[in-house]
């Protein structure tokens, strides 16, 4: 068994069952996602949107392979990120929410990101404009609303905690089902706050090689 493999079955191991691992993939070869996709891994995150898209075409042959956006949007990467057939996992804006409905063909499944801790120098939006975004994508017929997604402090599990809670409470707020929270530091944390899907990368693919 390979080291990839190996370090996949551990993460694996401490998961709960009906909780989805998004092996979180970002300067790692197509190959190694090849590697996880044979072992039954069906779930992939990258962060920039021309790395998505040439993965994406790079593995169009795996027909159950999902690959998740979890990076920033930006207006003039759109048609990458809905060529390539991602979830959008970090909708923040009524802007963009209405610029992928008038770009997309198919609904898109998408989460919101909330920045929960209102970090200056973090995407999302915040906690009180929530509702309002929330209508909004509701009305947009070609987006299909999952549910929320946070990235916490980092390095401090204390807030950590207190992110993935409130994130939690308003999910339940707006009968939101989706929680995108938990990492490779803090994934015991976000799974007793609920999480039902968890971002995984350092802890399988190992430390990310420097992007080119």
């Amino acid at each position: 068994m390979s080291a990839l493999a190996e370090r996949y079955q551990h993460v694996l191991a401490r998961i709960p069952r009906g909780v989805r691992l998004i092996a979180v993939s970002k300067f790692h070869p197509a190959a190694a996602i090849r590697e996880l996709y044979a072992l039954g891994q069906r779930d992939f995150g990258e962060n920039y949107a021309q790395e998505l898209a040439e993965k994406a075409a790079a593995l169009r042959g795996l027909p159950e392979l999902r690959l998740h956006y979890i990076g920033g949007i930006q207006r003039n990467k759109l048609k990458l990120l809905l060529d390539s057939g991602a979830l959008i996992d970090t909708l923040a804006s009524e802007a963009h929410a209405r610029a992928i409905h008038e770009r997309a063909s198919a609904p898109v499944p998408v989460l919101l990101q909330v920045n929960v801790m209102g970090e200056a120098q973090k995407g999302g939006v915040a906690p009180d404009d929530l509702p309002t975004l929330i209508e909004a994508v509701r009305a947009l017929p070609k987006l299909t609303l999952r549910g929320l997604m946070t990235i916490p402090p980092a390095d401090d599990l204390a807030s950590s905690r207190h992110a993935y809670e409130k994130l939690a409470q308003l999910a339940r707020e707006h009968a939101l089902e989706d929680l995108s929270m938990g990492m490779s530091d803090d994934l015991d944390v976000a799974l007793a706050a609920g999480a039902t899907e968890v971002r995984i990368g350092t802890a399988i693919f190992g430390p990310r090689p420097p992007k080119d």
